[in-house]
């Protein structure tokens, strides 16, 4: 493992263009802390964010792996272009000449989603105990510790999406076109629940069947967290509504992920397995 996840790490290392992508998508994710610097102070009217009871705790673990995901495209472009990289300058066919198997191949890139995924959930995880240490109201060891399940989540949320992007760039070859077979998908599944809902009679029921769709299964790990927030609750409560929506990650979900997640690495390993290279 060690050895591929080397191979690969010397690769992007080398290439200016990933390394400027991480270098953008870690600062990006660093700058979710900026929020807490969010003040106005006009006269009588003095609001900051950070009191507002948002980096609390638990409710922090889900605000910022929500936050955090929607990043998550810089890191796919470099997943993409790496696996296009091989074919452009045949460095695969290099890499198979000088002994590396087609699984090792692909193991080496799913390995190397893997350590993205991991980096990113512990950055998160470390910037969130952070900023709830500082500004939660709350910071009994038994509250800090309550709704780790979302980092979890954030966890297999990337490897699945990684997972897809490294599948799209085997399939394709080319990063650009494979970011946009991404993009079309995401629409296809958008017409696709909106069929369900109007042309099939399904508005109150449609999402037990487009939960399994790949990306929307990777979006139901983490449901946006805003209408949680006390204030929106209370707002809702002040019209007459109540919120009754379930926040909490769900199995069914991480399975699904999973199971799609095994089906992209599998993919992947059979389409190169099977081609002339």
């Amino acid at each position: 493992m060690l050895r591929l996840l080397k191979i690969e790490l010397h690769k992007i290392w080398y290439n200016k263009a990933s390394k400027a992508l991480i270098i953008i998508y870690f600062t990006l994710l660093t700058s979710i802390v900026l929020v807490a610097a969010i003040k106005f102070d006009i006269g009588p009217i003095k609001f900051h964010l950070a009191e507002q009871g948002i980096f609390n705790f638990p409710y922090i673990w889900h605000l910022n792996t929500y936050l955090a995901a929607g990043f998550k495209f810089f890191l796919l472009l470099v997943i993409v272009s790496m696996m296009a990289n091989e074919y452009s300058n045949r460095t695969l066919k290099q890499n198979l000449i000088d002994g590396l198997s087609k699984r090792e191949f692909v193991l080496s890139k799913f390995y190397t989603v893997i350590l993205f995924a991991v980096i990113s959930t512990v950055f998160v995880a470390i910037t969130s105990l952070i900023l709830g240490l500082i500004y939660s109201d709350f910071t009994e060891p038994a509250i800090i510790t309550t709704d780790l399940e979302y980092l979890l989540a954030y966890f297999i949320k990337l490897v699945g999406f990684f997972s897809f992007g490294l599948f799209l760039g085997v399939l394709i070859k080319r990063s650009a076109f494979a970011i946009g077979a991404m993009l079309v998908w995401s629409f296809i599944e958008a017409i696709s629940m909106g069929i369900l809902k109007w042309k099939f009679n399904m508005a109150d029921n449609y999402e037990s069947v487009a939960q399994f769709f790949p990306l929307n299964s990777m979006m139901n790990l983490i449901k946006e967290p805003f209408t949680r927030f006390n204030a929106v609750k209370s707002a809702a409560n002040q019209l007459g509504e109540q919120v009754t929506k379930d926040f909490s990650v769900q199995p069914q979900d991480i399975l699904i992920v999973l199971v799609w997640t095994a089906i992209f690495i599998y993919g992947s390993y059979y389409l190169v397995k099977k081609r002339d290279l």
